[in-house]
């Protein structure tokens, strides 16, 4: 295990959370920070809507998932948009950023 500082709760070897339940906005800030993100509303919407629905199901949310709800706001190019916050990757930086474990069998990219 990753020692981090006081801020964090336990990080694995890449970077995601070891309990996504010790996740808050305040992690989601300094885990974001070390990604190189600057998190402004769009990036706040993706992370809420992937915490909301790691409480409802107890897994991270898909890619087509957030594309789904990202839709609404941006049609046809929301997949383009999650791309343009996330631009190393959903499973690199939003699963990361959000809280969640790395998913298995997905790719970082």
């Amino acid at each position: 295990m990753e020692s981090t500082s006081s801020l964090l709760p336990t990080l694995d070897a890449e970077g995601y959370l070891v309990e996504p339940a010790e996740w808050n906005e305040s992690v989601a800030l300094e885990l974001a920070k070390r990604a190189g993100i600057n998190m402004e509303e769009d990036h706040w919407d993706v992370v809420r809507f992937m915490r909301q629905y790691y409480e409802e199901h107890q897994v991270a949310a898909d890619v087509r998932h957030v594309s789904k709800h990202l839709a609404e706001r941006y049609g046809s190019g929301a997949r383009n948009r999650i791309f343009e916050l996330f631009p190393y990757g959903y499973v690199a930086q939003a699963c990361k950023i959000a809280g969640m474990k790395r998913p298995r069998g997905w790719s970082t990219g």
